[in-house]
């Protein structure tokens, strides 16, 4: 048996649009010959001729970043104060990144192929049904559900926020009530792109259409993925997905090396 790995996360590059321009991270870069002050910090009146090769202390990077950069998990916190309102031990207050159980980011993944829904679709529960009644799979609690949407094409392009469908507050319940405790996206939100829902609550006045997949997890509790690549890649359901977040003091998200690990048997 051997063990194949497919990198789910994307480069954390300022250069490359995957965030609106106020959001975009920043990385400083420093050489190694550029970090003599610091390990004279350590060893006072070292110079960089004395270290090992000559070449000083050590590389490295400052970055200037949200928890909402790069690949990451969001916690339930991100969307509302509160979760767990239709669940029978009732509202609670809800988790940070930091006290999402490890437990729910190491599971089997499901792959569902949305890329022919128009970018600003919002999938609704009925056709959130049918996605997994066509590649003939019936949910499972704690099942790790990611969808591929046309955004996953678009990245870094300059039209990516704009680009994919997004999932509504039916479909992300529908997911839920089954026991799914992690989505993931391939594009920049799990909602619909920010501008189709402008235009739709421009044309309806309904404000909670607004992040209405987000704002689901006030009555169960869930975290989605964003900014996920190489779906295409992954065949529909047979594979494991490790989303460990990083461990941010009370945040609403965390960066993780998502990976979806597939067993051959052959």
């Amino acid at each position: 048996m051997s063990r194949r790995l497919i990198d789910l996360s994307i480069t954390l590059d300022p250069d490359v649009i995957t965030d609106p321009p106020f959001m975009r991270p920043r990385i400083e870069y420093q050489t190694h010959a550029q970090t003599v002050a610091e390990v004279q910090n350590f060893f006072p009146g070292l110079t960089a001729d004395q270290m090992p090769g000559g070449l000083g202390f050590a590389a490295s990077e400052t970055l200037t970043l949200t928890t909402h950069n790069g690949t990451h998990l969001d916690a339930p916190w991100h969307y509302h104060p509160t979760q767990d309102a239709a669940l029978n031990g009732g509202e609670r207050p809800a988790m940070t990144i930091d006290e999402v159980p490890l437990d729910w980011c190491l599971r089997p993944g499901v792959k569902l192929d949305f890329r022919h829904f128009p970018d600003g679709h919002v999938v609704t529960e009925a056709e959130m049904a049918a996605a997994f009644a066509a590649i003939g799979y019936e949910v499972q609690p704690f099942d790790i559900v990611l969808i591929n949407t046309a955004a996953g094409a678009a990245l870094g392009g300059p039209d990516f926020l704009s680009k994919g469908c997004g999932v509504g507050h039916d479909a992300t319940m529908w997911l839920t009530t089954r026991g799914v405790r992690v989505t993931g996206t391939d594009a920049w939100s799990w909602d619909a792109p920010f501008a189709a829902t402008a235009r739709r609550v421009a044309e309806t006045g309904d404000t909670s259409l607004i992040w209405e997949g987000h704002k689901a997890g006030r009555e169960i509790g869930y975290c989605h993925m964003e900014k996920l690549t190489n779906l295409d890649q992954l065949p529909d359901f047979g594979f494991t997905v490790s989303c460990f977040p990083a461990k941010v003091k009370r945040g609403s998200a965390g960066w993780t090396r998502a990976v979806a690990i597939l067993e051959d048997t052959a």
